[in-house]
């Protein structure tokens, strides 16, 4: 901040006027990072000559906030930690303007470069001629050493894309669709979708339980969207993949609202095509009679100005979204849904100016999805709907990859202490409640699968799930950080704790206690899921017993310190340096200890040269290691005691109504699958003794150039190595050795599943021989048996962007990458498993042989182009591209060696008819093509207040296959049918209209 004898700021009030440079900062994408910004502010810097009495007066006029910055000896300057907006730079000499710059945009987390040429020689009177160009700005930020891209928020009214937090992140050179039974999840730079960070204004609203999704706010609402895909610096952690991070809109000195309303008709929505069954040429779906189309509403609508001019603001938005549809199979025994969806969503943000140099923001949201489901028993081979099944209401629970849901409240302060310190402090609390209510939940539940019986008269239970969820589940995360920026001479420094608790209530238990699932007597007279198991003669038929309960408490305490300098070599030379060091702590039920992660450095470095000295050439590198945090799903399922229990069984007779069998004779003992039989194992042998945190390594190495005005084309070379993977490993062939080589009796202890790091030695405390004593038990590597881990990323991504003229905006993006290894990360994208940390690989050793190979996110080539033109001031159209390669394919079946009974998961190897079947070894599925459309019409007799669209989304509705059923072989390993089937495609086009209304006060 400025000394006492310039401190006094003044106040421009009156609405900004609109310039070039307004529309050419506004509305350009930002891919470089600032000089140590926080996630919620960005910066202003430069050069001016360095006379006495010389000091720069930043200052937004909608908001009044100003500050007054010295120049140094070698006349650089610089403004940090700015709320996001729009500002007026003046040079002052002495009290007195002599140079300005107006509509100069600070985005979050950039520095924007400012630089005034012989201020000494102008003077006041000569500022009403400045004239300001849209070059006067420069369009590369030589200060950035990482890789982002920031949109604001005329950007995402103007592109033709959904209105999601996603569908913008998307837009980000790497980034791609995740399976899609991880709902709308995005992976970034080849990581697994449950590997990235979300933040709003500050606070992280990643949903805590698994990684995927976050709690998202009104779109209309989002001021700025910023999206890290590599290269961040030391005040992020905890990702692997990317961050997302959000700025709200505030409240600005001139009160504005608008009103809005987007449709989307079900009779301009194709229908999905069909899917037939390729073994035999069943059709799966796709009646054309019943389109099962979905439509959608969304009302919104904003308010925003201030309480008291230049010192209280008030911001708020608010939508709701309704959709309603049905679905549906077209097997025999199913249930065919009528589903209402809503989701309401509201933002209030205050921003109190206590004093220039002293700021508070106090920020609240709410996120809120419902479904409610009305069911009825169906036979979709013959098209014919029968009675009333039940229903299903949910809130909160979506799928895996859409919003989680929750209500957040953030309080932060900034303070401009002196001319070279500024603090930064943040409190948040976020909670979501999860609910999920069913029909008949306490009936014992039945499925009748009979093949024999036909579907009108097979018996139906009171319930229609097999699970009801935890009751009083809930999400819940608070925690704080206190940033210090202190800028030194050519050194700017930034260092930072911060201290956030993560809790979660979760699981879920088998409806009524106990299912039953009725079968015919197989031809075979073997239950081939089960080896083989022989069906004793003479019986009405087979019918598994099944009980699953895991129902638990789990936090995670995550801690961080880092510090990082920006460090301004020579004047064409910026060097990056930073350390952060995290420590992570996962707690059971009984808030104990079970794995811990201490000391886990994090170093990062960089360099940026602006070759030219004029901010026309940048080439820069960086190099970095990330870690990532266990996710509260791994004590939910592995610490706090989890029951699965299945046994096969015979009866006799029809089955009695309340679903039970009559004549109930088991034929096998009963089954604990990976030995959770309900017991909380001791925390101390959970997980590995001398466990490492999951982390990546990182490098970058590109360049930006700018070559014509409002031109700017570059390229950068990523590439990233998995270091150390957690994950479980449920086999006790080596602790069975172990145990015989030191005379130690085995007792089949508790868990069976241990936390570990894959691929190297671990250390366990495990009670083997029942004594009530842990045995320390050290396994190497190879006693283990499991490969190192294996996960690599890298990308060659180009770029042509023509920044916004007051004419057009476009952007061209080129991505070749390869994601290989043998592990996504926290997720198994091959089966769509949704257990982060605890996937199926690294059970055991024989489910990695062949494991190496592309990746599930995997895709070779990526073209993106983007960009809108302003036809006049009354028509905009916009359009956006992909085109993208295929998902790579894979043939999982069954292991053809010997492997124990209880370990055997039957279809789950990279086996098919007895040979190896590596991953990625069976081709790749066909290349995406997707073109959107957009036209917006702001009529000049409204005063281009109102505006009416229309966005078309899959202009040629290509349907291309995205994901497929890769198992191909059935737990017996006979050829499955199923092999290839289609599981999702591209989405159908449809088309929105929407009307919208802007308005000032």
């Amino acid at each position: 901040m400025s000394s006492s004898s310039n401190s006094s700021s003044r106040s421009l009030r009156g609405p900004l006027r609109l310039s070039v440079l307004a529309l050419a900062l506004g509305g350009c994408f930002v891919g470089t990072v600032a000089v140590a910004q926080s996630n919620a502010s960005g910066a202003i810097f430069g050069r001016t000559e360095a006379a006495p009495g010389t000091t720069v007066h930043v200052e937004n006029p909608s908001t009044g906030i100003s500050r007054d910055v010295a120049v140094d000896a070698d006349g650089r300057y610089r403004a940090g930690s700015l709320p996001v907006g729009v500002y007026k730079v003046t040079v002052q000499r002495n009290g007195q303007a002599v140079d300005s710059r107006d509509a100069v945009q600070v985005n979050v987390g950039t520095s924007t470069e400012v630089s005034f040429a012989a201020a000494a020689n102008s003077s006041a009177k000569n500022l009403e001629g400045v004239s300001v160009v849209a070059s006067a700005v420069p369009a590369i930020d030589v200060s950035s050493v990482d890789t982002r891209t920031v949109l604001n928020a005329e950007q995402l009214r103007r592109l033709p894309m959904p209105q999601t937090v996603n569908a913008a992140v998307l837009l980000a050179p790497g980034a791609v669709n995740a399976d899609a039974r991880y709902g709308n999840a995005v992976s970034l730079g080849g990581s697994s979708a449950a590997e990235n960070q979300y933040y709003v204004n500050g606070f992280p609203v990643t949903n805590p339980l698994t990684g995927l999704g976050a709690t998202s706010l009104p779109f209309n609402s989002i001021e700025q969207e910023q999206v890290f895909t590599g290269g961040y610096g030391a005040e992020y952690g905890r990702s692997t993949g990317g961050v997302v991070n959000i700025v709200s809109k505030r409240g600005t000195n001139e009160w504005k609202g608008g009103m809005q309303v987007l449709y989307t008709p079900a009779g301009l929505r194709e229908t999905e095509q069909p899917t037939y069954r390729p073994g035999d040429g069943a059709q799966i779906s796709g009646r054309d009679k019943h389109s099962a189309k979905l439509w959608e509403t969304t009302y919104a609508a904003y308010l925003g100005g201030a309480l008291i001019q230049d010192k209280l603001f008030f911001f708020g938005a608010a939508e709701r979204i309704k959709s309603e549809n049905d679905t549906y199979t077209l097997s025999k025994n199913t249930t065919r849904s009528y589903n209402t969806n809503k989701t309401n969503r509201w933002l209030a943000k205050v921003d109190w100016n206590i004093t220039d140099n002293h700021i508070i923001e106090l920020t609240g949201l709410s996120d809120t999805a419902s479904t409610y489901a009305d069911q009825f028993v169906y036979d979709g081979v013959n098209d014919v709907q029968y009675g009333h099944k039940g229903w299903r209401s949910q809130k909160n629970q979506g799928t895996a990859g859409s919003s989680p849901g929750g209500q957040v409240y953030v309080g932060r302060y900034t303070g401009y202490i002196t001319d070279n310190l500024t603090v930064d402090a943040l409190y948040g609390k976020e909670r979501t409640d999860h609910v999920d209510l069913t029909s008949g939940s306490s009936c014992t539940y039945f499925q009748d699968n009979r093949d024999s019986v036909p579907p009108s008269q097979r018996l139906q239970g009171c319930n229609i799930s097999s699970g009801i969820a935890a009751p009083g589940a809930y999400d819940e995360t608070n925690g704080w950080h206190l940033n210090l920026e202190y800028r030194l001479g050519s050194h700017d420094v930034r260092a930072g704790v911060d201290h956030y608790n993560v809790t979660s209530l979760n699981g879920s238990d088998t409806s009524g206690g106990v299912g039953w699932f009725y079968f015919d007597n197989p031809p075979s007279g073997v239950i081939e899921s089960r080896g083989n198991l022989a069906v004793p003669p003479g019986h009405t038929g087979i019918v598994e017993r099944y009980i699953f309960r895991a129902i638990g408490q789990a936090k995670v305490r995550q801690q961080a310190q880092y510090i990082e300098d920006h460090w301004q070599v020579t004047d064409r030379w910026l060097a990056y340096v930073g350390l952060r060091n995290e420590q992570f702590e996962n707690l059971n039920a009984n808030n104990e200890v079970f794995a811990k992660q201490r000391h886990q450095l994090a170093p990062r470095l960089g360099l940026s040269w602006d070759v030219m000295g004029d901010s026309s050439l940048k080439i820069y590198a960086n190099a970095g290691r990330y870690h990532l945090a266990i996710p509260n799903n791994v004590a939910v399922r592995g610490a706090s005691g989890s029951l699965y229990e299945t046994q096969w069984g015979t009866y006799d007779g029809a089955v009695n109504t309340n679903g039970t069998p009559p004549g109930w004779q088991p034929i096998e003992n009963v089954v604990y699958a990976n030995g959770a039989n309900g017991t909380p194992p001791d925390p101390r042998s959970i997980s590995a003794q001398n466990l490492k945190a999951y982390y990546q390594d990182e490098y970058i190495l590109g360049f930006d150039q700018q070559f014509a005005d409002h031109w700017t084309f570059g390229a950068k070379v990523r590439y990233r190595k998995l270091r150390s993977i957690i994950d479980d490993w449920c086999d006790d062939r080596p602790f069975i050795k172990w145990a015989a080589d030191h005379g130690v009796n085995y007792a089949n202890p508790s868990p069976a599943c241990y936390i570990i790091n894959p691929g190297a030695s671990n250390r366990f405390l495990i009670d083997l021989d029942g004594d009530g004593k842990l045995e320390d038990i050290k396994l190497s590597k190879n006693d283990i048996g499991l490969p190192e881990a294996k996960r690599k990323y890298y990308a060659l991504d180009a770029y042509l962007e023509h920044r916004f003229d007051g004419k057009w905006y476009g952007r061209l993006d080129y991505t070749f990458s390869r994601s290989y290894g043998n592990s996504e990360g926290l997720l198994k994208s091959d089966i769509g498993q949704l257990d982060p940390s605890v996937t199926q690989d690294w059970d055991h050793k024989e489910l990695m042989i062949g494991s190496n190979g592309p990746e599930a996110n995997d895709r070779t080539h990526q073209i993106r182009a983007y960009g809108y033109y302003q036809v006049n001031a009354e028509w905009l159209v916009s359009a956006n591209v992909l085109i993208q390669s295929g998902r790579p394919k894979n043939c999982i079946g069954v292991y053809p060696g010997d492997i124990p009974a209880e370990m055997n998961y039957g279809a789950s190897y990279f086996y098919c008819k007895g040979q190896p079947t590596p991953r990625g070894s069976q081709g790749r599925l066909p290349w995406t093509y997707r073109l959107d459309l957009g036209v917006q019409y702001a009529p000049s007799f409204a005063k281009n207040n109102l505006t009416f669209s229309a966005t078309v989304v899959n202009v040629f509705d290509k349907q291309t296959v995205q994901s497929i059923n890769e198992s191909g072989e059935t737990g017996s390993g006979a050829p499955n049918l199923s092999y290839t089937q289609p599981l999702s495609y591209q989405t159908p086009r449809y088309v929105q209209f929407g009307a919208r209304y802007d308005f000032s006060l």
